[in-house]
């Protein structure tokens, strides 16, 4: 049983796409049907229904998925063990971040790593916040920087990098504008709301924030964009929350009286994983660029 049949089968089955998983291997797709095919001929079953364009594990798959998870774990620990008794800091970091963080927070970060550890490269997973931290349990990722949850996962270590300050928003030309100094939750809950989904951990922040004063939020649209919501935002669609670093010449801020937003961007590792040299050099880079105060940054 090869590694490499053994990754290729990982592929198909988090794609559920046999030309997907060829473009992650940079393969072509017949290359990653051979090797499924003499996985599935040492193994003697079917891993895959193949139903039209539709690719299902069968019971055997499903059989095989979790082992072949430890499987390619282990080797690839042992590996890094190998690899890193040599001293330097080389081989692949699968890191996870959201779009957001990687455009407006992550950029002196890599350029610093890749400065400071050329033998090293990085394998990055652009996606949600919540999607990363499966990333982080499944052992797909080894690190996560993302907006950390509300509520602590115990298999997993989080840690503050950056704190971002949330406001209120509003196109210039929005009714709320109008009483801007003397507005409250309950003047916003009466208007449409354009937010990040509420099942993510931004919008679990500001439904908490309504939920615990009562109030229903009246959301007319919500995608896990912040740029297209700032978009949206800003032809008068409704109002929103979004990290006060967003604040255009077209937006205007709605200050509520008493009322402080933020949300804790920050690192995401397996409590379980040892991490390889490439991911502790990285985190000792992310140090360097952290707030004051964090959980990385120091008492600064």
């Amino acid at each position: 049983m090869e590694l490499q049949n053994l990754h290729a089968f990982l592929l198909v089955a988090e794609e559920a796409s046999f030309s997907l998983a060829a473009e992650r291997l940079h393969l072509t797709q017949p290359a990653v049907s051979k090797r499924i095919a003499l996985l599935e001929q040492g193994l003697g079953s079917t891993l895959f229904d193949r139903i039209g364009r539709h690719i299902t594990l069968t019971e055997a798959g499903h059989a095989l998925l979790p082992h072949a998870r430890t499987i390619t774990q282990q080797l690839l620990s042992a590996e890094r063990a190998v690899r890193d008794l040599s001293g330097d800091v080389a081989g692949q970091l699968r890191l996870a971040t959201s779009h957001h963080i990687g455009l407006h927070r992550l950029a002196p970060v890599l350029s610093a790593f890749s400065k400071t550890h050329p033998g090293a490269n990085i394998d990055i997973a652009f996606t949600d916040s919540e999607q990363a931290y499966d990333l982080i349990r499944q052992g797909r990722s080894e690190l996560a920087v993302v907006t950390l949850a509300p509520d602590k996962d115990e298999s997993l270590i989080a840690q503050a990098v950056w704190e971002d300050s949330l406001a209120f928003m509003a196109a210039a030309d929005h009714p709320l504008i109008a009483q801007r100094q003397h507005i409250t939750l309950v003047n916003l809950a009466q208007h449409p709301a354009i937010l990040p989904g509420l099942n993510t951990y931004t919008g679990q922040i500001i439904k908490r924030l309504f939920t615990g004063h009562r109030l229903e939020l009246k959301v007319s649209m919500a995608t896990n964009y912040l740029e297209t919501i700032r978009m949206m935002t800003a032809v008068g669609l409704g109002w929103t929350v979004l990290p006060k670093s967003m604040l255009a010449d077209e937006l205007c801020t709605l200050p509520i009286k008493g009322v402080t937003l933020q949300r804790t961007l920050g690192l995401v590792y397996h409590r379980g994983r040892s991490l390889s040299r490439a991911a502790q050099a990285f985190i000792a880079v992310l140090e360097t660029c952290a707030d004051p105060g964090t959980a990385l940054g120091g008492a600064g």
